[in-house]
């Protein structure tokens, strides 16, 4: 929580150093639509993760409940990266670079960190698939926050896939939690490419339903 906390102050300081705006301009407060952009995401991001483990294994075995602290942990980690990623500094590159420039060197870094976060960057194969992955999602959040200017909607998008992802389907840095598989679904082939290619694209494919379907005019 120090962290976050930190990162507000230093958001709050880079805005006013460069373009003399407060912490507003990112879209934190609350309002109805805000709330929408939070629910929507969270509730697609849950269901393109829970789609997605569903099609790779068959049989999954309770192992625990889901623990409040869990979930804590989770959120901050959320929140932390979202302040990082698509806070204050994505804000000033969009208007020192466009949107475009912005969001594509928002997802780069995005990426970049996961390679370190994942301690893989002594592969070269597997950190150039992070890269791309999770470069992608990161691609995903930041023109989510660019076209809805508020970080409601990255927040969902990101906290649904997290949560489920991780709490539920023991996918992540914290072990085995709720499910763990039981017997894989055995893909091979266009199969196994076809949901592979689900698990990159889903989030970005609702996102894009999402901003069309509720802020029109999408800027890219």
């Amino acid at each position: 929580m120090v962290g976050i906390i930190v990162e507000l102050i230093i958001s709050w300081l880079l805005l006013w150093f460069f373009e003399k705006k407060h912490l507003t301009v990112l879209g934190i407060g609350i309002q109805p639509k805000r709330m929408r952009d939070l629910g929507y995401g969270l509730l697609g991001a849950a269901i393109c993760c829970t789609v997605y483990h569903m099609l790779t294994t068959i049989h999954w075995r309770l192992h625990k409940m889901i623990s409040i602290n869990v979930i804590w942990w989770v959120l901050k980690s959320v929140l932390f990266e979202e302040l990082a990623f698509r806070g204050a500094l994505l804000y000033i590159a969009i208007r020192k670079l466009g949107i475009t420039k912005a969001c594509i060197l928002s997802a780069l870094c995005f990426g970049i960190y996961h390679i370190f976060s994942y301690e893989v960057y002594g592969n070269p194969g597997t950190a150039l698939l992070v890269l791309v992955i999770t470069g992608i999602i990161g691609l995903t959040l930041a023109y989510a926050f660019a076209n809805t200017q508020t970080m409601y909607l990255p927040i969902g998008l990101h906290l649904g896939w997290n949560l489920i992802n991780i709490l539920v389907f023991s996918e992540g840095p914290l072990g085995k939690q709720s499910f763990v598989k039981g017997s894989s679904a055995g893909l091979t082939g266009i199969p196994s490419l076809l949901v592979f290619l689900l698990q990159i694209f889903a989030l970005p494919l609702f996102t894009a339903w999402y901003l069309k379907k509720f802020y029109k005019k999408v800027k890219l």
